[in-house]
């Protein structure tokens, strides 16, 4: 019987183990989903509090307009900060 230790690899192509939880990212690639949560998260407070604020004072579509205002605004600053890390 052959030793596990000395047994030639399985040749089959596409069939390599990946460790376990690790799929070839990277703490960039981790950062940049972050990312992509933390913007989605953010646009989605402002714009509904931006839609609560239009019902609440009737000023349609200001309250949107103004919510999708700083959302843009913080979803960059959140995407030059993360930039910056890796340049």
């Amino acid at each position: 019987m052959d030793d596990p230790e000395t047994a030639a690899p399985d040749p089959s192509p596409g069939t390599e183990h990946v460790g376990d939880g690790d799929h070839g990212l990277g703490p960039g690639a981790t950062a940049f989903m972050g990312l992509g949560l933390s913007i989605g998260v953010a646009m989605a407070v402002l714009v509904g509090g931006g839609l609560l604020v239009d019902n609440w004072l009737h000023c349609s579509p200001w309250g949107l307009l103004v919510g999708l205002a700083v959302g843009l605004l913080m979803a960059v600053v959140l995407a030059v900060g993360t930039v910056k890390k890796y340049l």
